[in-house]
């Protein structure tokens, strides 16, 4: 083992304390947030949000260009390369802005011509101006896997936008709540890292320099502009469909889902990407380093999955009463469909590493094919609605949703597994007995329902039984992976 390995080791650690720190200060802060808002404000306020935000995710895209990972990948990175894109960012943003503020008005035909969207959408697309400004601030910090800092301004912005939202919420300003709250901390967070970061860019740009990213650049890009069609073309045919009332349910219940398991796919890839890029040219250490990193990922990602599907009626009454009850079932089928982007994302990261973005475009183009056909066979569905169940429809859409995903999930693993010069049985195994346990924990917790009737009562038993009995299965099977994990989470976390 050469030298550098405990270091790189080291450095990862550091990386995934702090990634973690950010992602659990950041659920905090959401939780709480959300469910004040969620208990105040009305339905519908969602649903407006959420159409708005499908279009500010695709502006956002263009915005970056997939430069960010193209900064990151290069192992060699210029004050002209960071300034170049810096620039380009912003350049983007301000037009795309523009463009959109006058869009408004269609933007509202697309749902129902809903007329509330058109001041709401051209306050929001505000967020994507003050996230241009800090993108490539926040790209040298994971370069240099170094985001401590990036942890203070999530957390800083977060808190200040979640404190002005629920002020505005309790002083009946409705739907601006939210509006303000993206707005506030996206600009606080820009301005906290320009501070911070201690870096001053060069008042140049160079088409050179922005010219050598465009082969992993523009694969990223196509990639994401895939993945944004995937994210958000289920938002988009609920509220063409069934209208903003529907899309409220949906939006919550994407929220809450999206919360654990982007936090997840955010940790794991800014843990894991810069490390496998050092060992993109040691075959030997990248495939050793794939199986610890699929290890790793299925440990923490089933458990956490699968308890959550096995509490969530528990929670949703706990936290909301029956207000949002149409929005559990819609919640457990996404956590199901999270577990494979999850798992995509991470043997994404294989690929990205050795630069063979194309094979990422291509995965993703099989994803959302299989995306799109199921949405196609099940759109007669989404408006369809029962006697107390408004959303029954989008529940069918979800079910299609989550066999296109385990379709997906099939061939990136076979795709990313001969990339990293093992096989594809290889990589099922690694995640495999992980599973085994998460199913036995969900089938024991799922009983309790009968004996409580408390919901808090009954979220305390199930999470603290499941995590009771995963550490002592994986402890009499003595997990390398439990050992590892609890390690640096005594230890790590005290440096």
């Amino acid at each position: 083992m050469s030298d550098g390995i405990p270091e790189m080791k080291l450095r990862v650690a550091r990386t995934v304390k702090w990634n973690v720190i950010d992602k659990f200060l950041s659920m905090i802060l959401y939780s709480v947030t959300g469910i004040i808002l969620a208990r105040v404000l009305p339905n519908s306020d969602f649903g407006l949000i959420g159409a708005a935000l499908i279009f500010s995710a695709f502006a956002s895209l263009f915005i970056d260009s997939g430069f960010s990972s193209a900064l990151i990948q290069k192992k060699e990175v210029t004050d002209l390369d960071y300034s170049t894109v810096l620039w380009f960012n912003v350049g983007m943003a301000v037009v795309i802005y523009i463009g959109l503020y006058f869009a408004a008005p269609l933007i509202a035909t697309l749902f129902q011509n809903d007329l509330r969207l058109i001041p709401v959408s051209r306050v929001i697309f505000l967020t994507f101006i003050f996230n241009a400004t800090a993108i490539v601030q926040a790209n040298r910090l994971v370069k240099q896997m170094n985001v401590r800092l990036i942890t203070v301004a999530n957390s800083l912005s977060l808190f200040a936008g979640s404190v002005l939202a629920v002020w505005m919420s309790l002083n009946g300003y409705g739907v601006w709540s939210l509006v303000w709250q993206s707005v506030s901390q996206s600009a606080l967070k820009s301005l906290i890292l320009w501070i911070g970061c201690g870096w001053v860019p060069l008042f140049k740009a160079s088409y050179k320099s922005l010219r050598t990213f465009f082969s992993v650049g523009f694969g990223m890009m196509g990639s994401s502009f895939l993945n944004t069609v995937f994210k958000n073309i289920y938002a988009f045919a609920i509220g063409n469909r069934a209208g903003i009332n529907s899309l409220s349910y949906y939006t919550q219940a994407d929220k809450w889902s999206t919360m654990g398991i982007s936090s997840l796919s955010a940790i794991f890839t800014q843990s894991f990407l810069p490390a496998l890029s050092e060992y993109q040219d040691e075959p030997r250490k990248f495939a050793s380093a794939t199986a610890k990193m699929n290890r790793t990922t299925s440990y923490l990602l089933f458990p956490f999955c699968g308890v959550l599907i096995a509490t969530a009626a528990a929670i949703f009454h706990f936290l909301f009463e029956h207000k949002w009850d149409d929005s559990i079932y819609l919640f457990q089928l996404l956590l199901i469909r999270g577990i494979f982007t999850v798992l995509c994302g991470v043997y994404n990261n294989y690929i990205l590493a050795l630069g063979r973005t194309k094979l990422i475009v291509v995965s993703e183009i099989i994803r959302d094919a299989a995306a799109i056909i199921a949405l196609i066979i099940t759109w007669g569905y989404i408006a369809i609605e029962k006697p107390g169940d408004i959303t029954y429809g989008i529940g069918i859409m979800l079910w299609g949703q989550v066999i296109a995903s385990f379709i997906t999930w099939g061939i990136t693993l076979w795709m990313s597994a001969k990339l990293s010069f093992r096989t594809w049985w290889q990589f099922v195994a690694d995640s495999v007995p992980y599973l085994v346990i998460t199913v036995i924990i969900f089938l024991i917790i799922s009983l309790f329902p009968l004996y409580i009737t408390t919901p808090l009562l009954l979220v305390i038993c199930q999470s603290g039984a499941g995590v009771i009995i995963y550490l002592f299965i994986n402890f009499l099977l003595k997990s390398k992976i439990q050992q590892d994990v609890l390690f640096f989470v005594f230890n790590r976390m005290q440096k």
